[in-house]
């Protein structure tokens, strides 16, 4: 059950990582809904976000907390929103996107594309609001 997440997690392709620990990791997603677009993961290969353990469920979302409380303080935006889909990549996810309209977490509209320095800026903003 590998994936792209498998490859990032194992550093086999970049990232632009925000947090990581030994059980999880947030990166800026490269096809991104909002600037800011971020991904929650478990490092642990679990396809549908249901199947995992709930001691793991509960550390996954405190992480994905932290990382959004930290979007929060640096991203201009109305709030950050949530969204868990899981079938464009076999891995369970969580996207975490700064919002000012609710359609601004609409996966169906075009995805933006941002440089690699803004993609970096982005990344490093939100790392050093991380408390």
């Amino acid at each position: 059950m590998a994936s792209i997440f498998s490859k990032i997690i194992n550093d086999e392709i970049p990232a632009y990582k925000i947090l990581e620990n030994e059980n999880f990791l947030a990166f800026l997603d490269i096809f991104p809904l909002a600037k800011g677009h971020v991904l929650v993961i478990p490092k642990k290969e679990i396809d549908y976000l249901f199947d995992i353990s709930s001691d793991e469920y509960g550390e996954l979302w405190k992480f994905a907390r932290q990382v959004a409380k930290a979007m929060d303080k640096v991203i201009d935006c109305k709030r950050i929103g949530v969204a868990v889909i899981g079938l464009e990549v076999p891995h369970a996810h969580i996207h975490l996107v700064p919002l000012n309209n609710v359609s601004d977490i609409n996966f169906e509209r075009p995805k933006l594309s941002f440089s690699e320095e803004e993609m970096n800026e982005v990344a490093q903003k939100i790392r050093k609001a991380i408390e």
